[in-house]
């Protein structure tokens, strides 16, 4: 029998080694075996989402949930169906995002479901759910380091985004700095909310037009591939980069940042938004 998070390791790994062959092999490895293929499913959902195969990725975080419903692993369930939210928070299919963390959050409010649900709203624009998530993490976990120094703080600061105040979002981030190359609870066995508040405290500074801070904190998730392994917010960190340097007289390093983006989702669902996004403000150059 296999260990699921062995083989989420050794298939992260060959991920990270660009090794699609052990990849798969990994996950027809997994196949009935309890615990094991959930957990690879869940991975090779994100996997598809960092290239841009939204609709991939979608069926495959539905198959890791429906497979951990089958053994009565609520958690495991929600944490693995909330993929599908974050990836549509992500690409700003809003709609669909606060459609599917509401979903989630009908299978259990545990403090990571909770965070991803909210994470995802407030991505998407729900700042009142979002907002109402992160009170509720604050008053059930006052004590917790992952709620209080980096849930609620990054929820908060996307909400602060949606009010147009990046100030207030870069002040509510500062307490989750000393974390930001951790890997939180919810990466278990959810596999979301590395780097995540330094992808926002990057959005924040982009949005206050401060160019150099908004770029160096997308380098710093570019620095560290180990970490967000296969999250999409690694090919993400290209774009937003780029738009980063777009503000700098540095237009060549602008243009580059997206064709490394563009690079990465060449063969991308083409209706994502991000990606119409990114390639209008790319032939702008």
């Amino acid at each position: 029998m296999e260990i699921g998070d062995i083989l989420q390791e050794q298939y992260d790994l060959a991920y990270l080694r660009g090794n699609t062959a052990r990849m798969e092999e990994i996950l027809a490895r997994s196949r009935g075996q309890a615990g094991a293929e959930d957990e690879i499913s869940a991975r090779k959902a994100f996997v598809l989402a960092s290239s841009g195969h939204l609709q991939q990725a979608r069926l495959m975080s539905a198959r890791a949930a429906e497979l951990a419903q089958r053994a009565s692993q609520q958690g495991r369930q929600a944490a693995f169906a909330l993929g599908a939210a974050i990836f549509d928070a992500f690409f700003g299919n809003a709609a669909s995002a606060r459609q599917g963390a509401a979903a989630v959050l009908k299978l259990n409010r545990e403090r990571d479901t909770e965070y991803g649900a909210g994470f995802a709203l407030a991505l998407a624009g729900d700042s009142s759910g979002s907002s109402q998530l992160a009170a509720d993490l604050e008053k059930r976990f006052p004590q917790d380091t992952c709620a209080r120094f980096i849930y609620a703080p990054t929820v908060r600061a996307l909400v602060a985004l949606n009010s147009n105040d990046p100030t207030k979002a870069i002040e509510l981030l500062q307490v989750t700095e000393p974390y930001d190359l951790g890997t939180p609870l919810s990466a278990a066995p959810g596999y979301f909310g590395v780097l995540y508040s330094v992808y926002v405290r990057g959005l924040a500074y982009l949005k206050a037009k401060q160019g150099p801070e908004a770029a160096a904190e997308f380098q710093k998730i570019l620095d560290h591939r180990n970490i967000t392994v296969s999250d999409p917010i690694g090919a993400l960190a290209h774009l937003q980069l780029g738009r980063a340097l777009s503000l700098s007289p540095d237009r060549a390093r602008a243009k580059s940042a997206y064709e490394d983006f563009l690079r990465l989702w060449k063969d991308a669902d083409s209706a994502i938004p991000i990606l119409q996004q990114a390639r209008a403000e790319y032939a702008r150059f």
